[in-house]
């Protein structure tokens, strides 16, 4: 805070600044100096507003204000809604979009010199711009920084050999971390390792979900998947619809695709149609494909097939 003294009009007053220009005045000056004291306030006041804004402009120019900036665009364009890395107020994207890729690269790079997440989301950007092993090598990178995220990515390229050598003691390695770290898909991919897609082990999933599960919307859908499907335990419609629409309310795409599809068929709780519309078109807008194909199915609910009993054309209203 800087205080100017000015005297004007019979009173010395103090300009405050920075931040709005306001003044406090108290005593008096005798008259004769009001004229030389008017002139001379002038280059004062405007001396003490440049300083301030001097001020303020420098920090608006400084390293960590410019790599606030690159973050937020890092996120708006390439964040991963699972990533427990990610702010809950950073909604996320399922893929990051083909024309935001280079434009999400460009900001990343910028970001992920002092942040984890953007490493692990220019390795995402990288990804969809076709670019294996760049993706590979920021993926990396943020794992060794802890990013559990990461950490599933390397554990499922090594799981599919897609962009490294297929290495399944890798591909485990990396999946146990990313689940000793709580990250729900690393739970999920480390009990599918040996399952062909069908968890290997999913009582084990169920227990190491259920914590997860407390808060994270990740582990919500996909313990509820585990439940909705009698898998590692018994089958619970109602628990798994219980917890698709606590992911749901978190905007989780696959729980509202799961919550629609639930509320149609009146599975875990009252059928409704209408909530099932609505659960479909917020995870269709979210990216979901399968939420689009129910919504359309729903426009289009007669199929005429041939004899064969292939479908030839749906009869939409």
């Amino acid at each position: 805070m800087i205080f100017v003294g000015i005297p004007m009009r019979g009173k010395t007053c103090f300009l405050l600044t920075p931040g709005p220009v306001s003044a406090k005045c108290s005593g008096s000056v005798p008259k004769t100096d009001e004229r030389f004291a008017m002139r001379r306030s002038i280059p004062l006041m405007l001396a003490a507003m440049i300083s301030s804004a001097v001020t303020a402009q420098a920090w608006w120019l400084t390293p960590a204000a410019a790599q606030s900036a690159d973050l937020v665009l890092c996120d708006r364009l390439a964040a991963d809604p699972t990533d427990p890395d990610k702010p809950a107020d950073v909604r996320g994207v399922g893929e990051v979009a083909a024309g935001d890729v280079a434009t999400a690269i460009k900001f990343c790079k910028t970001a992920s010199a002092s942040s984890r997440r953007a490493l692990y989301q220019l390795g995402r950007a990288y990804a969809a711009n076709g670019q294996g092993a760049e993706a590979i090598a920021a993926f990396r990178k943020a794992a060794d920084k802890g990013s559990s995220a990461a950490m599933v990515e390397l554990g499922v390229a090594y799981a599919t050999g897609a962009g490294v050598a297929r290495d399944e003691a890798a591909a485990r390695q990396m999946l146990e971390r990313a689940a000793n770290a709580g990250n729900p898909r690393g739970i999920s991919n480390l009990a599918a390792l040996s399952g062909g897609g069908a968890p290997a082990d999913p009582a084990r999933a169920r227990t190491l979900l259920q914590k997860a599960a407390e808060s994270n919307a990740e582990a919500q859908y996909q313990l509820g998947l585990l439940l909705a499907e009698g898998q590692g335990g018994p089958k619970d419609e109602v628990g798994a619809r219980a917890l698709f629409e606590k992911a749901a309310a978190q905007n989780h795409p696959g729980a509202l695709e799961r919550m629609g599809a639930f509320a149609q068929a009146g599975r875990g709780g009252p059928q409704d149609s209408a909530a099932a519309k609505a659960y479909y078109q917020r995870a269709a807008d979210a990216g979901n494909e399968a939420a689009k194909a129910a919504l359309k199915r729903a426009d289009c609910p007669y199929t005429l097939k041939d004899k064969r009993g292939n479908v030839v054309s749906n009869l939409c209203f």
